[in-house]
């Protein structure tokens, strides 16, 4: 029972007016014609006008309460309009079924060991009746809790998603711009004093640029199309930075087709060679590795940096925005940790949980 405002509440609210009300007046009459007390015809009709006067009771009972606004109102203030619009709806049920010939016996019964007069009768049965409106008024209210309980859930877990996908994209953008002035950076160090390698590293360009720019369309791809694009940054900045420059690539062929996160590996290795490489006149090894382990994908950058100044801060924008991402993608099971225990050395492991 809901409060109909769609198609489909309508018809689940009507099909248990029927089945309820139904069960009521045969739960009634019924056995009355199993014992040969009443006609098998008569307990029928009686069953039905019993299902009839329930049902619009009931109806007009909700009706009223929606009209009032009893939905909005504290308990301390519903239930005892409740109380006595049930006992006033039993009252007039009461007085319905007996104008219908559907009133209870007119003789003295006997409850237990206590005789109950005929003129006791009337308000018994209002009473009752009264206790069954009760019910259905709680059982209405019960349903309405937990629709909007569910519906409030699901417009939180909906606001959520928005809300993620929104902070993706923000965090995204902060990513993309970061790594294309840097690459043209790279190429425009090249166009006067060698132009047949800036037209190749114009190529390179652009097919990194259509992968930044395609990245809004998902978020994850697979890490053999990251290390892809990682190739041609790392030609890009081996232009500028010459024999400085040395990469060693150490991925499984499984570990290849796991999923990662968009810019994810481009942004630790573009952090090794800014942080760590670029600032050595000697240059250094950039290594990255990536293997699975048990329902994991482990990938490690690993880079020398200088020492005696200042270590990276392992909270900058770019590793911030790669933590956060990994939190909303995958949840507490993925970790990004960027160690520099080490004077001479940066290490930045990923752990990404696997798909069942």
């Amino acid at each position: 029972m809901n409060t109909g405002s769609s198609p489909p509440a309508q018809r689940a609210y009507w099909l248990c007016q029927f089945a309820g009300w139904g069960l009521y007046g045969a739960a009634g009459f019924l056995p009355l014609a199993v014992i040969g007390e009443l006609s098998w015809l008569r307990a029928t009709l009686a069953t039905g006008l019993v299902m009839v006067v329930g049902i619009g009771l009931s109806h007009g009972l909700r009706r009223f309460m929606l009209q009032q606004g009893w939905r909005r109102m504290r308990l301390s203030r519903r239930i005892p309009r409740l109380v006595i619009a049930s006992l006033l709806l039993g009252a007039c049920g009461a007085l319905l079924r007996g104008s219908l010939g559907l009133a209870p016996p007119s003789e003295s019964v006997t409850v237990g060991s206590t005789t109950v007069q005929p003129s006791l009768t009337l308000p018994l049965d209002a009473i009752n009746l009264g206790f069954v409106f009760l019910l259905w008024s709680g059982c209405y209210f019960g349903v309405l809790a937990v629709r909007e309980h569910k519906s409030r859930a699901l417009r939180e877990a909906e606001l959520a998603r928005a809300l993620q996908a929104a902070e993706l994209r923000l965090l995204k953008s902060q990513l993309n711009p970061h790594f294309l002035f840097n690459a043209l950076n790279s190429v425009r160090a090249l166009i006067a004093d060698e132009p047949g390698r800036a037209q190749s590293a114009v190529t390179e360009l652009a097919r990194t640029l259509r992968y930044t720019l395609g990245s809004g369309h998902g978020e994850l791809v697979t890490l053999e199309q990251e290390l892809a694009t990682v190739a041609d940054y790392l030609a890009l900045e081996g232009l500028r930075l010459g024999e400085r420059l040395r990469v060693e690539i150490n991925a499984s062929a499984q570990a290849r087709q796991a999923r990662i996160p968009v810019m994810l590996l481009q942004t630790l290795v573009e952090n090794a060679i800014k942080h760590g490489i670029a600032e050595l006149p000697e240059g250094g090894v950039l290594r990255i590795g990536a293997w699975t382990a048990g329902d994991a994908l482990l990938l490690e950058v690993e880079n020398p940096r200088p020492q005696g100044c200042a270590p990276p801060r392992p909270d900058g924008i770019g590793i911030a925005n790669a933590q956060r991402r990994l939190q909303l993608l995958f949840g507490p099971g993925a970790t990004l940790n960027l160690d520099l225990s080490q004077p001479a050395r940066a290490l930045a492991r990923v752990t990404l949980p696997l798909p069942p």
